[in-house]
Order: C-alpha cells, then structure tokens, then sequence
C-alpha cells in the first residue's frame, strides 16, 4: 500500500439525526418506555463510563484487564495473521487502555475504532495517532449495532475485530446473534473476533456493580436526559428521575432503569409522552453469559471458538472466534 506513514483519517458513517430521532420516538410511544443505551455515549456519557470502569465495585474493567495482563503473550499469538498487513477493527473506543496492550505487540499496520460518540472517539484517536508513529489511525463514526461498510480504506488488510468490556451484553440474545453475525460479514472469511464476555455470578456481586455508593453510574444513567435535551430538544428535567438497577434472575442480565418521581410531561420533537409517578424508561440490559451459552450464540452467528481465557473466580471471560469458512 501506499499510504504514508502515520496516516490518519476521520470517517463518519453515523446515521442521519432523523433515523435516531425515529427510533427515539417509537421507544417512548411503547407501553414500556425504552431507550437504546447507544444514546448514554455523549462526550459527557462517555466520560462518565469512564469513571466507572474505575470504580471498585465495578469489577468487569479490572479482572478483564488482569486476563490481558495474564494471558497477553498467548492472546497475541493468537490473534497473529501472518505476514500480510493486519487493520484492527476496534467496536467501540473507550480509554484506549486495553487496546494499547494489542498494539504494542501484534504491531497492526491499522487501527480502526468504530464508535458512536465523535467528540470522544477522536480525542482517543489522535492520542494514539501521537503515541505510535507506525500506526495507520481511521476512527470511524457508526453506529455499530446497526450493519455498516467499513471505510474503503481497510480494503486490502486482513481485519482483525476487537470488542472488550463486555458491551455485547447491551444486546438481547437474539440481538447479540444479529450484531454478531454482522461482525462476522464485516471481518470476511478466516477473520478472529477477541470479545469481552460478562459471565454469570453472585447476584450481590452484580448488583453493587450498577448501584456505586458514589453515584456515577446513576448519573452515567441521568446524563442519558441530558443528552436527548442538548441532541434531540426534547425538554426533560433531569432532576424528576432516579437510576434504578437490579438483576433480573429469570432473563439472567442486569436490568437499568429512570424512574419518574412524579407525574410530569416531556415533549419531544413536537410529540408529548406523559409519565405517572414511577413510571420507568427502561434504558439497558446487561446479559451475563455462562461461557457454553456465550459459545452457542457465536455458533449460531458464523464463528467458531478458538479460545477462552476466564480469571480465577470465574467472573469475566476473554473469547477468541474465528469467522467460519476461513
């Protein structure tokens, strides 16, 4: 190839503020008020996460971290494609500082991250745009559980997925199947997919996770309001809601929650969604896997498991696939 060394460039796929502002609406006319949680990601919202995966009740960040830390050496060789010119393809950017540890040794030529909030995913691009002067750096703007091309410029380099943190959890099961069977198209043929998988544990353990003595992710979960102010003029009053998690034993995820203090109307985009006091938006789900059922889903989505690393307790799991047919 003959690009320069170095190269950067900024592509945004995201979609047009109508086919959000739809999708927003036709949450909030349900029964059940829901919104994606891909609407947390703001500059504020991700931020925000950020201090979370910092937090000591939230485990998911540090034991992942430790099974990089542990198993690095045998997860790069792993993930090694060879003599030809590799892209990693991040799904979703957050501080950089696991995928910092791919790069330092599996030495991409490419590093692309994929994210819906642009404010942040350029911000952590060009710190690593400074911070390798080898690396070919695309962030990429898209909306990633919808399907997506990727730029034309990862033509010609062997994909490689990445996906940490266990954001794939945000997907209902039949959803995951969908999200992931779009990876699977996206990477081609013999492509490897390193994914960050949640696994099934004591209920105490999840819960403290979502509820910080701290607050931060209640207001991650309240700056969610804020967002659909500033983006989408909707006029909700933050302050006449409250951040609700718990874990729902039966579905096997964390379930998020704003629950209205009081009765109240909000007008979106010219339409009035009226709430009686109590009355929740349900705003995420964190599905925890056991690792067979995690294997499953990749099964059913075009890959085949490659690899495993789970820590000690058996909290979080590493999971290497490869796209069936290579």
């Amino acid at each position: 190839m003959s690009m320069p060394a170095n190269e950067y460039a900024f592509f945004d796929l995201q979609p047009e503020r109508g086919a959000d502002l739809d999708e927003l609406l036709a949450g909030f006319r349900l029964a059940d008020k829901k919104v994606s949680p891909k609407f947390f990601y703001d500059e504020a919202g991700s931020k925000l996460f950020d201090e979370i995966t910092q937090l000591d009740e939230y485990y998911l960040t540090r034991t992942e971290m430790k099974l990089f830390d542990e198993y690095h050496r045998e997860i790069v060789d792993a993930l090694q494609v060879g003599a030809r010119e590799s892209c990693l393809v991040e799904y979703g950017s957050g501080s950089s500082a696991k995928v910092r540890k791919l790069l330092d040794t599996l030495r991409p030529s490419a590093y692309m991250p994929v994210d819906i909030s642009t404010e942040h995913l350029q911000a952590a691009a060009r710190a690593l745009h400074q911070s390798y002067p080898w690396l070919h750096v695309y962030p990429t703007c898209a909306d990633f559980t919808q399907p997506f091309e990727l730029p034309a410029v990862a033509d010609g380099f062997v994909r490689t997925g990445f996906f940490p943190g266990s954001s794939v959890g945000n997907f209902e099961p039949e959803e995951a199947v969908t999200f992931l069977a779009n990876v699977s198209r996206t990477l081609g043929s013999g492509a490897r997919f390193l994914i960050g998988v949640d696994l099934k544990k004591d209920v105490d353990v999840l819960e403290a996770a979502y509820n910080d003595p701290d607050g931060v992710t209640a207001r991650f979960n309240l700056n969610l309001l804020s967002h659909l102010n500033a983006r989408y003029g909707a006029d909700f009053e933050v302050s006449a809601f409250e951040h609700r998690a718990s874990y729902n034993e039966e579905l096997g995820c964390i379930q998020m929650f704003l629950i209205s203090l009081r009765a109240q109307t909000v007008t979106l985009s010219g339409e009035h969604f009226s709430f009686g006091a109590g009355e929740r938006i349900h705003t995420e789900n964190s599905y925890k896997y056991a690792p067979e059922e995690f294997s499953r889903l990749a099964r059913q989505s075009g890959f085949d498991l490659t690899r495993v690393w789970i820590d000690e307790r058996g909290w979080f799991g590493v999971f290497l696939l490869e796209v069936r047919g290579g």
